[in-house]
């Protein structure tokens, strides 16, 4: 029993799509996992060390709410493996501010240090009055401003 050439050639057609299909999917969510601050530049892979390992960990931090995005004034948020900051509720921390970018900002542990990013917002993220245009390390105390929203960064005890 002979198979018809032309149902061979549609099979083989499905099964190329399918794996163009799922490869695309797994590639978007790879994709996805890098842009969401899962993993820090540092540590590619996606592991993050555990505090206290002796490995230039980061000390435990917060942000703290101080205004604005529809957050309780001093609310606070662990920043334990990196967070996002925006209106998307893709966001880590979601604020209701219609100056902010869907995912606006990030902030990531490296070395012993976190750092903000502004993930290329159309209103930009503001370090102390400043505008940010490249990572900068945060210290104790640092104010990030996201259109009307402020945070305080502050580092726990060691």
């Amino acid at each position: 029993m002979e198979s018809d050439p032309v149902a061979v050639a549609l099979k083989f057609g499905f099964l190329a799509v399918l794996y163009v299909f799922l490869f695309w999917i797994a590639r978007s969510a790879l994709r996805e996992l890098r842009s969401s601050g899962a993993a820090p530049p540092a540590e590619p892979t996606g592991f993050h060390s555990i505090p206290g390992s002796g490995s230039g960990t980061a000390t435990d931090a917060w942000l703290v709410a101080l205004k604005g995005g529809g957050l309780d004034s001093g609310e606070r948020f662990d920043l334990f493996g990196g967070v996002s900051i925006g209106r998307s509720g893709d966001a880590d921390i979601r604020i209701e501010d219609r100056f902010a970018s869907g995912i606006h900002a990030r902030i990531y542990p490296r070395g012993g240090s976190y750092y903000v990013e502004d993930m290329n917002s159309t209103n930009s993220t503001y370090l102390n009055g400043d505008r940010l245009e490249v990572d900068v390390e945060l210290a104790h105390l640092d104010v990030i401003e996201i259109g009307d929203t402020e945070l305080r960064f502050e580092l726990g005890e060691t």
